[in-house]
């Protein structure tokens, strides 16, 4: 039997973990961001806003072992 994925809230996560794994999921990749080229800080910001606002959510799938962000 598999086990379904978990959502995580952000608050749940230490501030450095959420920050840390903000980092890893847009410099995956494959992100594409558009033409307009966007630093680290913009990219980081702009999820954590969304984040915030409930349009992207955190996932654990324990089967795998991974935490990934998905848009709601």
């Amino acid at each position: 039997m598999s086990a379904e994925p978990v959502e995580v809230p952000p608050d749940a996560l230490p501030r450095e973990l959420l920050r840390a794994l903000v980092e890893e999921f847009v410099t995956r990749d494959g992100t594409d961001y558009g033409a307009v080229e966007r630093s680290l800080e913009q990219k980081v910001a702009d999820v954590m806003v969304q984040l915030a606002r409930g349009d992207v959510r955190i996932v654990f799938d324990p089967e795998s072992e991974t935490t990934t962000l998905v848009a709601t």
